[in-house]
């Protein structure tokens, strides 16, 4: 499995998603077929670089940071000279959708390369959807 292939330009790791072909249960994929009122088949991804930015749960199925940086010619959101721009704005959805975990992991590619933050990503997504929060010290597990 190629894991930086499986990295969104956007910084989300595709590798670890719920809905990627290779880690989708067949729970979730009647949840995800039910909430998105699409055929349970059609539910498993293939990560945003497979798909060219189709995304089930995107405005008409598109990705509009996607479409930017094709547009833009970077590989990721984090190369480019707008960068942090208003696609990754944080949201008051943060906890439904995986939004803005987004800035964090594109600024530790940053620092730290793709590869290190490979290794990390994981326990990333884990304490933020899972680890509590403490005032100035962010998410602990």
């Amino acid at each position: 499995m190629d894991k930086k292939h499986l990295t969104a330009p956007c910084g989300l790791a595709c590798f670890i998603c719920g809905t990627y072909e290779g880690n989708i249960t067949e729970e979730w994929k009647k949840q995800v077929s039910t909430f998105l009122k699409i055929p349970v088949e059609e539910t498993p991804c293939k990560g945003c670089r497979d798909e060219k930015g189709k995304c089930k749960f995107g405005v008409n199925n598109q990705c509009p940071t996607w479409d930017c940086v094709q547009e833009k010619g970077v590989t990721f959101c984090n190369e480019c000279t707008d960068f942090p721009c208003e696609k990754l704005r944080p949201t008051k959805n943060g906890a439904e959708y995986p939004h803005n975990i987004k800035m964090y992991n594109l600024c530790r590619m940053k620092l730290i390369g793709i590869d290190n933050w490979i290794e990390e990503a994981g326990e990333i997504q884990g304490l933020y959807y899972s680890g509590k929060f403490e005032v100035g010290r962010g998410p602990v597990g």
